[in-house]
This record gives structure tokens, sequence and C-alpha cells, in this order.
């Protein structure tokens, strides 16, 4: 039994990925162009990591659009898992990024630096309001991984931004300048968690983990429990990409004669409950049966 449910989803994938590298790359420039005129670093260091922005947001495009290209004979799957390799590299990318700036932050405690407070709060406040239309455009699209990839790098600059604009009024009512290298510290902490869990989601898309909010054996019991089966074995439950569910088994039944309505059966539990379209199912007659892994005897009725 093949039963293949395909979404297309370019549109709500890539528009939002397009729409905030414009921004950000606009911004990015702007801050360069700023920084160079005024000679300041803090403005040129901004623009960096906007500009780095940028890159994942133009890499997270660029999967999205190799996303919607269909299956051939070479790739049967299609290309979906661009979206979740890109999201890897952001993770990885932000990761390096956290690395750079708390070792920066470290060295600018032992090593203090003047700070033009006024300035930094100007930008800081331009910034904030050009992260917040970013991360709002991002987050109107699909949640794929590849989306919160982008988006956990607009959110990084966002909470930057509000470091920067609170270090930079702490500097220029008070003059006291380790408050930014503080800040700094503490923002690095909190990406940290989401890139780690970022990593995470997109190591168990790639090594075909059971996702994480379904079980494997309740799966099983439950198409145990249909009427006509008799036991469930070879069961993989994966993610093809970041939204679609694939399982397989193997299923034996009482009577071949009868598949047709067990398939059905089946189809709607796995629908209904776990929200799984994409299933491939074997069935094998009674004289065939393996030693199951799920059962009628392992899993009776309630």
């Amino acid at each position: 039994m093949h039963d293949h449910v395909h979404h297309h989803h370019g549109s709500s994938r890539l528009k939002p990925l397009v729409w905030g590298l414009v921004i950000t790359l606009a911004f990015a420039m702007v801050e360069a162009i700023g920084g160079w005129i005024s000679g300041s670093l803090a403005l040129l260091g901004d623009a960096g990591h906007m500009i780095t922005d940028s890159f994942s947001l133009a890499l997270g495009a660029v999967a999205a659009l190799l996303a919607q290209k269909p299956a051939s004979r070479e790739m049967s799957f299609g290309w979906g898992r661009a979206e979740v390799l890109a999201a890897l590299i952001n993770a990885v990318l932000m990761l390096l990024i956290v690395v750079g700036i708390s070792i920066a932050a470290f060295n600018r405690l032992r090593d203090p630096q003047p700070v033009q407070g006024g300035m930094v709060m100007v930008i800081a406040a331009i910034g904030l309001l050009v992260n917040i239309a970013v991360a709002w455009v991002l987050h109107r699209g699909e949640q794929t991984l590849n989306i919160r990839g982008a988006l956990l790098h607009v959110m990084g600059d966002l909470l930057g931004s509000v470091a920067a604009l609170v270090a930079g009024a702490v500097i220029y009512f008070t003059g006291w300048t380790p408050i930014d290298p503080l800040l700094s510290v503490l923002i690095c902490i909190l990406i940290l968690f989401s890139s780690v869990k970022l990593l995470r989601d997109a190591v168990d898309v790639l090594m075909e983990r059971v996702p994480r909010e379904l079980s494997l054996p309740v799966v099983g019991e439950a198409m145990a429990l249909e009427e006509g089966v008799r036991s469930v074995h070879d069961l993989h439950i994966w993610r093809l990409d970041s939204s679609m569910i694939s399982l397989s088994a193997h299923i034996v039944v009482d009577d071949l004669a009868a598949w047709p309505q067990v398939l059905e059966r089946l189809r709607k539990t796995l629908i209904q409950r776990f929200d799984i379209h994409h299933v491939t199912l074997q069935p094998e007659p009674l004289h065939q049966d393996p030693t199951p892994i799920i059962d009628r005897v392992s899993s009776p009725k309630p």
C-alpha cells in the first residue's frame, strides 16, 4: 500500500526568507556605510553581524527553492531535505558566532574600550525595529526547520540590539562600560539553547529518528489492535523533511482477501491519531508470520 500525500508549500517557505533577506541586507549596507563614514568600529561590527544574518537567509532561500523541485529518478524523495541541511548549517554557524562573541566579551572585560553610548543607542534602536520586522515576516511563514534556522539568526540579532540599546543607555548615563560585554554573554547563553535544539532537530531528521512527539510502540500497538491484523513487524517511522512523517511496516493479517478493508482502517488510524499521511504497508499471510515486534498478545484491547 502506498498512500502518498505531497504538500506544496513553496510560496509560504520562500517568500518570508526573500523578504527577510532584502530587509536585513539593506540595513546591513546602511550600517556599513555609516560605520565607515563615522569611523565607528561598533557600527561596522554590527553590520558584519547583519551580513551573517543575510547569509543565513540567503542559504535558507536557496534551500527552500531547491525543496520545490519535484522528485526525479535520481532524487526519488525530492529535495525537501535541502532545507534540513540549511538548518543544520545555520545552527552550526550560530554556535560559532556564540563562541566568537563570548571570546570578544571576555577580552573586553579584561581590556575595557571606550564606547560612544549615544551612537550605540540610536543604531541599536533602528536595528531593533528592523529585526522585529524581519522576525515578524519569518514567523508568519511555515515553521520548517529551515525557517527556524533563519529565524534563530534574526532573533539572535534582535536580542543583540536589545542588549546594545540597554548597554548604550547605561554607558551614556553612567559611563559603566562593562555592561556591554556582560549583556553580550547573557545573550549568548540564551542563543546557545535555541541553537542546540535546532541542531538536535536537524540531526534527528538526517538520522531518520522516530519523531520525538511519537512513540514507535504506541503506534505499532494501535495498528496491531485493528480488526483483521494479527501482528506488526519491521515498523519504521521517520521524517522525510521538516513537515512530512513517513511510516513503513509489514502487517500479518488473518485473511489476505480482507486486506483492502484492513488497509483502509489502518490508514484512517494513522492519519487521525498520529497525523501520518505518507504510509507504505505490506500485507503478509498468517502462516508466514515471523517473530513479531507487536501483536495482539502483547497489545490487548483496553
